[in-house]
């Protein structure tokens, strides 16, 4: 007897039914699991994680809301000119930056902090970030500082640093007692503190020597590598800053306004090259003095622009931005520099846009 169409086989009537039901289901677990990725990477299920979103607010806690401008570094000018390489490099690292000829470079000088009209203070530790842009399209992006090395090790160090320098309500002033508190809980901080304050600082930016602090690795063309840091020594003689000499509240600013309108300021890359047991994962300890050092070639500033007007505002330094032949080492600030640099980047560049501290017509004096 012929079956009616209820008695075949079960599966073939349902099967549609319940392929969606379970294609459905798929994807809501895919979603599901997708949305846990971004509630952990931003630290909604465990609160108490150095997330980048949670460290870009914690500028915003210290130094109050500057919408439009960095969360660090927020004061500063920018730059552009050229590097010309001498070759020289080219047997550390297979990267076109270090082929014999001229590259041009834009940048921002600035000081260290979230205050984007503080006053100008010799003892802020002073940036220069660069990017420089490679023939073939890669580009190879740098921040570096006017210290010796860095003042901590890793992120939750900087993290809680911010907030042991943060300004008491009622004095205006750093609390000494958390100061102190931080310092005995980071002691690599602590004697990285007495290196950085032994060290003479120059006048200006133009005289100032900028390290890279964190250790890179550089690959040449046969497949060998070698960790380095990376130098930018000036061609202008140093002299010393005088803090006895009145200063307004842009003076070093001022100064390099002055001193580019006058000529063009140049500093040497020099690369250190690391030995067997020198630390690369630690920017708080210096490499010894005898490493072995390399004339890359010359970088040569020629103009200089408000960030109002200047393209160099809306880039991100991020030091992970590297070309072919650079590489990052085992060192712990330079993915969490990354991260913040891009949730800093993301946010200003969605609020409105304030004028600087240094206006256009003030550079072009």
């Amino acid at each position: 007897m012929p079956q009616s169409p209820d008695s075949t086989n079960p599966t073939s009537s349902d099967a549609p039914g319940k392929s969606l039901f379970f294609r459905k289901a798929a994807v809501g677990v895919i979603i599901g699991i997708i949305g846990l990725a971004f509630a952990y990477a931003g630290g909604w299920l465990s609160p108490k994680k150095l997330t980048p979103s949670r460290f870009t607010d914690g500028f915003e806690t210290v130094n109050g809301p500057h919408p439009g401008f960095r969360r660090n570094h927020s004061k500063g000018v920018c730059v552009s000119g050229y590097f010309e390489s001498n070759g020289n490099a080219t047997e550390l690292s297979k990267s076109s930056v270090f082929k014999p000829g001229r590259i041009p470079v834009v940048g921002r000088f600035s000081l260290g902090g979230g205050q984007p009209n503080q006053v100008d203070a010799e003892h802020t530790p002073r940036g220069l970030a660069l990017r420089f842009q490679l023939p073939n399209g890669e580009e190879w992006r740098t921040a570096m500082l006017n210290l010796p090395v860095f003042n901590v090790r890793t992120p939750q160090a900087f993290y809680d640093q911010m907030f042991a320098g943060a300004p008491d309500p009622k004095t205006g002033k750093p609390d000494p007692a958390k100061l102190t508190a931080f310092l005995d809980k980071y002691p690599e901080s602590a004697k990285a503190r007495k290196l950085i304050m032994s060290q003479p600082v120059a006048s200006g930016f133009a005289n100032s020597t900028y390290n890279s602090l964190n250790t890179f690795r550089f690959i040449n063309s046969e497949g060998a590598e070698a960790s380095v840091r990376w130098s930018l020594l000036p061609v202008q003689p140093f002299k010393p800053s005088d803090s006895t000499a009145p200063a307004d509240k842009n003076y070093l600013f001022d100064g390099l306004i002055e001193d580019l309108h006058q000529h063009p300021l140049q500093w040497h890359l020099i690369i250190t090259i690391a030995e067997a047991g020198d630390p690369t994962d630690d920017a708080t300890l210096p490499w010894p003095s005898e490493r072995r050092q390399l004339d890359a070639g010359v970088l040569t500033i020629e103009r200089i622009d408000s960030d109002d007007v200047s393209l160099a505002r809306d880039i991100n330094f991020d030091p992970l931005i590297l070309p072919n032949g650079i590489a990052a080492s085992d060192d712990p600030l330079l993915s969490a520099r990354s991260a913040v640099y891009s949730r800093s980047f993301t946010r200003r560049e969605g609020e409105p846009k304030h004028p600087s501290a240094i206006s256009e017509e003030e550079t072009q004096k």
